[in-house]
């Protein structure tokens, strides 16, 4: 209702309300023939006074309604804003929220902290027992000394209780190290250094699929010891949905039947690719005859036998182990679902992942195949760098080597963990070449000494040179 009418209508209210108006009564005279009435007109006056004040009234009225009127206008239009900055902040906290439910941020419980102490003691104690060296000895006064230390955490809090849970991981990767040792890393092939020199690009070839498949994983049989058939198989696994998932294989019989992109078989060891037997991000390994990758949406490592297609798995060991886009490699832009990596090097087959007990940090098992019916994990090493700060890994005779984005024509080899020391180096600068941004997986192969990449569809393979001695004492860091 415009204010004009409004006033109109609460001065008719005012004019006709009872207390203000009523009828008058008067006595008429008869004056020369006719009824003469005296009647009071001031009553029909108009009530101006009224009028302005009810006009003042209305005027502050719709001066109050219109900023009113602003206000909601004003927060109606900042609302979407502000709703979205709260969804931003509450996505950005989401990655963190694991690293609260795991106890980052509070105090690591005394009676889980014992209980670990204690199963590392009779680790240590049945391998000294075994076969008792100097290395096992010092293992043994060091866990001693961290036992007191948490003896004495029960009576006053003055030590640091990270500082101790870091001393037990490296204890931890020791006991790994000299169960390792004697009997798998004396191989003359693995006591060379650590990798001195990537050379460019020795093959730079576009994908069968062009760059349609971002992601995926491709190489050569990683078995040295493979048949003669088998030994010079290259292989290509793109993931053909959403760049996640995959279920199909191509085989080459020899490098030049993969440059002419002749002489191939495609092999499906899953009935779909979302079947639990599918393969779930891009890294996969050729190693005897035999496909080696992450499950679908599991902690699982498959092994698929490309003769029967048969599938056997294994649960990777640690406390909430990221898989299904949880833990991925994201230095550069996170590579989707590339939560476990799957390698093979000259000691065997390996598995680099991450895990919600190990805050987020890299973690790399050991994994072994029996022959017959069986995968196992065999060791397992906890590391300090944390797996969304790499934009990729590999192993290489023992050594864990991860990988940054430089810029779009450029990647780098920046960190090493050594197995078989426990030696950490984080002052690596090796560089890689591409031809793409994106790094979806790298594997190096034992039996010719290449790093193979997967670089956004294009397929690129370079040459490693390794130091000439390794160092033989463990250092822990």
């Amino acid at each position: 209702m415009a204010p004009m009418q409004t006033v109109l209508l609460l001065l008719l209210m005012l004019m006709s309300s009872p207390g203000d108006s009523h009828a008058q009564r008067v006595d008429g005279q008869e004056k020369d023939g006719t009824c003469v009435c005296p009647v009071n007109g001031s009553m029909w006056m108009f009530p101006v006074t009224k009028y302005e004040n009810v006009q003042d009234q209305v005027k502050s009225c719709e001066n109050s309604f219109n900023t009113r009127q602003d206000k909601v206008r004003v927060s109606r239009e900042r609302l979407p804003g502000i709703q979205a900055l709260f969804q931003n902040l509450t996505a950005r906290l989401v990655p963190f929220q694991y690293l609260q439910n795991m106890g980052l941020y509070s105090a690591l419980h005394l009676g889980q902290l014992g209980q670990e102490l204690e199963q590392l003691e009779m680790d240590i104690s049945s391998i000294h027992t075994a076969k008792p060296t100097d290395e096992t000895h010092r293992l043994s006064e060091e866990v001693g000394k961290l036992r007191n230390d948490v003896k004495r955490m029960h009576r006053s809090d003055n030590i640091n209780m990270k500082s101790v849970r870091v001393k037990l991981r490296t204890l931890k990767n020791g006991v790994n190290s000299c169960r390792t040792i004697p009997k798998d890393f004396k191989s003359s092939q693995c006591l060379k250094g650590l990798i001195t020199n990537i050379s460019d690009p020795v093959v730079t070839k576009i994908g069968v699929y062009q760059t349609s498949y971002q992601s995926g994983s491709w190489g050569k049989e990683a078995d040295g010891n493979s048949p003669a058939g088998v030994k010079d198989t290259y292989w290509l696994m793109p993931l053909i949905s959403s760049n996640a998932w995959s279920n199909k294989l191509r085989m080459y019989r020899s490098h030049k039947d993969l440059m002419a992109e002749s002489n191939y078989r495609d092999v499906s060891f899953a009935p779909s690719y979302t079947h639990s037997n599918a393969a779930e991000g891009p890294s996969a390994v050729l190693y005897g005859n035999a496909l080696y990758y992450h499950c679908y949406n599991s902690a699982d490592v498959c092994r698929s036998n490309l003769t029967d297609t048969k599938v056997t798995r294994v649960t990777l060991p640690g406390t909430g182990v990221g898989f299904s886009n949880k833990f991925p490699y994201c230095y550069y832009n996170c590579r989707v679902y590339s939560d476990v990596d799957v390698e093979a090097d000259e000691t065997g087959l390996w598995a680099i992942y991450a895990t919600a007990g190990n805050h987020g940090n890299l973690v790399v098992s050991r994994l072994a195949w029996d022959g017959e019916k069986k995968l196992n994990v065999t060791h397992t090493w906890e590391t300090q760098l944390f797996k969304k700060a790499v934009s990729s890994a590999f192993m290489a005779c023992g050594v864990l080597y991860a990988t940054r984005y430089v810029s779009e024509y450029r990647e780098e080899v920046f960190y090493a963990f050594d197995t078989a020391t426990g030696k950490e180096d984080n002052g690596l600068a090796l560089p890689l070449e591409k031809v793409a941004p994106g790094v979806a997986s790298l594997s190096y192969n034992p039996t010719d000494k290449r790093i193979y990449m997967y670089n956004d569809g294009y397929l690129l393979a370079y040459q490693a040179e390794f130091s000439s001695s390794r160092a033989t004492g463990p250092t822990y860091y």
